[in-house]
């Protein structure tokens, strides 16, 4: 199979890639990546020049670029978006142009070239929260944020180019993701590294908020079974049942690292924070998907990461970064401590 991965850069795009050139070697890859901030060369920079590699630096809005990076590939997997909600709250245009019109983009491509499978990435925060129980693929969309609003535009259009065009599209809707390559404006992977640096962790509120923690090899080998199996116009949630508050999963990720709790911040809440977020998977559970990677497990193979790692996240956390740190956290962080600077602030950190 020939695939195009959009947004192969990126933190789950770039797993994505490795684990698909590992583990299907009859496969090829074109990555298309437009390198914004959290899109990183580094992440694939030991597979660069293997044989079944290809990166083709556009942007997803950018028809003619997609359209010759589509050019002979059976399978398109679109990762590309912008996907962080605290940035969405800031300024929602970008995400409205890269996760609705850059889809609209890829599936006129796709239809155009006949494409054979094409696989949406989407989230299962479109669904918004719930108090109880778990969302089925076919319930109501009630994002809550310009992020999860822009990814059910895109989910929702996918799925009309199924219905209006017989474009063969098949929806994923994963869980709360975590593992190498993070780029370190999520949660886990900034804690871990400001954790490690004994700097200040900002929970967001009472850091009560309960999300399904999925491993990202195992969202990999999900979304490969969705490549083969998946049945088109059909949509799958993906999740690994490690449903957790947010205090509960930093208290465990600061004892594996062997860090005081007292470094924890609990700092003003972002507006409209979700407070619960589940899935039922039982969809891709009846393909034969099980996730192999429990919490515990799957924290320590990502704090071992990130810990013998400082070079690939130490340079990220500057410049760009460290401006963004100070916009979201700095007064949060500075009213928490009762209006003092929140300890030491070394040269790479934010």
């Amino acid at each position: 199979m020939r695939v195009l991965v959009t947004g192969g850069c990126g933190f789950i795009g770039s797993n994505f890639v490795r684990y698909v050139l590992r583990d299907r070697a009859e496969w090829s890859v074109t990555n298309l990546d437009k390198l914004t901030y959290a899109g990183n060369l580094a992440n694939l920079a030991d597979i660069a020049d293997g044989p079944r590699y290809r990166f083709v630096r556009a942007d997803v809005s950018d028809a003619k670029a997609v359209a010759e990076a589509m050019q002979g590939c059976d399978a398109v997997v679109s990762f590309a978006g912008e996907t962080h909600v605290d940035r969405s709250l800031m300024d929602a245009g970008s995400f409205i142009m890269t996760n609705v019109y850059g889809v609209r983009v890829l599936l006129e491509a796709a239809r155009d070239r006949g494409i054979a499978r094409y696989l949406h990435i989407s989230t299962d925060e479109v669904y918004g929260s719930i108090e109880q129980g778990a969302f089925r693929e076919d319930d109501r969309l009630t994002p809550s944020s310009p992020y999860s609003a822009s990814k059910a535009g895109g989910d929702l259009l996918a799925q009309s180019y199924y219905t209006s065009h017989g474009t063969p599209v098949i929806v994923a809707r994963p869980s709360n993701t975590y593992g190498p390559y993070q780029y370190p404006e999520k949660l886990l992977p900034l804690f871990i590294t400001n954790a490690i640096d004994d700097q200040p962790l900002p929970m967001y509120g009472d850091g009560m908020q309960v999300r399904d923690w999925l491993f990202v090899e195992d969202h990999c080998r999900a979304l490969v079974l969705l490549l083969e199996q998946g049945e088109p116009g059909t949509v799958y949630n993906i999740g690994a049942g490690n449903d957790r508050p947010n205090i509960e999963v930093i208290k465990l990720m600061l004892a594996q690292l062997g860090k005081p709790e007292g470094l924890i911040r609990h700092v003003a809440d972002r507006p409209g924070h979700d407070r619960r977020y589940a899935v039922d998977t039982a969809r891709i559970r009846a393909l034969g998907f099980e996730p192999r990677y429990s919490i515990e497990t799957g924290f320590a193979a990502t704090m071992d990461w990130y810990a013998a790692h400082r070079a690939w996240w130490e340079p990220i956390k500057s410049g760009e970064f460290r401006r963004y740190y100070e916009r979201q956290y700095g007064e949060r962080l500075r009213d928490a401590d009762g209006g003092h600077a929140p300890g030491r602030q070394p040269s790479h950190e934010a």
